[in-house]
């Protein structure tokens, strides 16, 4: 069974197609006999599915290239961007190409960062592996690279032309790679789904072990969230900053201890206890709340304690590198109850401190 929705963007709406076996469905992806298109993918997917993809497109007409960048929020930079601005120049691209980023999150933002950037702009589909970047990275336009003082610092908001997601890519994912999406997954029900997060409570086990019909759900009811609030703020001038939840306090974990050495759901992860006890200390979160939320990412199989070795001072420097800041002051994203949060600027420092400490 096939589920399709639709992002509204005016003129730039594109579907999300959420099946089983459509890697080798060409009519998902929006493409054509005659067409040019550049795979992007990493060393650790090629050779599980990039053989495949390519065939499939070249029995249906479509000219391919491909480019195999290394494999890891590490290489979410510069040099691999600048490695597939490359392989198009040398293939002789023009702007009526397509690019397909074939991988997870990294490969979706660094892909269709350079597809925002070649020749000002071509089109580009996703085509996500990980069940992080199926719920949420593949879905919205971020596109981006890391800095070494701050993740995705530098980007554009570029939307696909669709995203094609198949659940049977999650057979091939390591058990920690999918408890790092679950932390994604968890997150929508906390900002704005009580009733998900509900479903999830008593469901995670069937995720974990790759239910599809809950796999099908699951990854539907995100991107119908996500949906929602891009198509009511695009460029995150407003609501959209309310997926942030726990990344202020993530994207610090990530930037400190060194790109890839913990994964971003499961810094995320922490990061949303982090503003569960900000919350608590300003009076706006319930103790059964913060226990809800805690025992669902330890059922996920998600770290819910601090990194050890990360001194609680090094948090603020990058906190307040965050894209959010105005002025120099934090905006963080709070939860106020399950299902509901509120971004609040003006917390005091020791607030912020203490509750990192908490954590």
């Amino acid at each position: 069974m096939q589920k399709i929705l639709n992002v509204a963007l005016d003129n730039r709406s594109y579907p999300i197609t959420i099946g089983e076996n459509l890697l080798s469905q060409f009519e998902h992806f929006k493409l054509h006999s005659g067409q040019r298109v550049l795979v992007v993918t990493n060393d650790t997917i090629a050779p599980i599915y990039l053989q495949d993809l390519l065939d499939m497109l070249e029995a249906h007409g479509v000219k391919t290239d491909s480019v195999i960048v290394p494999d890891g929020e590490q290489y979410k930079t510069m040099e691999t961007w600048n490695q597939i601005l490359t392989a198009l120049l040398a293939n002789n691209h023009t702007r009526s190409s397509i690019l397909v980023a074939l991988g997870g999150g990294v490969i979706g933002d660094v892909a269709g960062f350079a597809a925002s950037a070649y020749q000002r702009g071509i089109k580009f589909i996703q085509v996500p592996t990980t069940l992080l970047s199926q719920v949420d990275s593949s879905v919205g336009g971020k596109t981006a690279i890391n800095h070494p003082l701050g993740k995705n610092m530098i980007g554009a908001f570029y939307q696909p032309q669709s995203v094609v997601i198949d659940i049977n890519c999650l057979k091939t994912l390591p058990q920690r790679e999918l408890s790092a999406g679950l932390a994604e997954v968890i997150k929508y029900g906390i900002i704005m789904d009580s009733a998900f997060f509900n479903w999830l409570e008593t469901h995670i086990d069937d995720l974990l072990n790759l239910d599809v019909d809950a796999l099908s759900y699951c990854i539907y009811r995100c991107c119908e969230l996500k949906a929602q609030v891009v198509a009511a703020d695009e460029t995150e001038q407003d609501m959209r900053a309310i997926l942030n939840l726990g990344h202020t306090y993530g994207h610090a974990i990530e930037a400190e201890l060194g790109y890839g050495n913990w994964l971003h759901g499961e810094a995320v992860s922490v990061g949303m206890l982090m503003a569960a006890q900000t919350a608590k200390l300003l009076g706006l979160l319930a103790d059964k709340d913060i226990e809800r939320i805690e025992n669902l990412l330890i059922k996920a199989k998600l770290p819910v304690k601090r990194p050890e070795q990360m001194a609680i001072e090094s948090y603020i420097p990058h906190m307040l590198r965050d894209k959010k800041v105005i002025s120099g002051k934090l905006r963080l994203v709070i939860p106020t109850k399950i299902g509901q949060v509120e971004v609040m600027d003006g917390i005091e420092k020791s607030v912020v401190l203490e509750s990192i400490n908490n954590s």
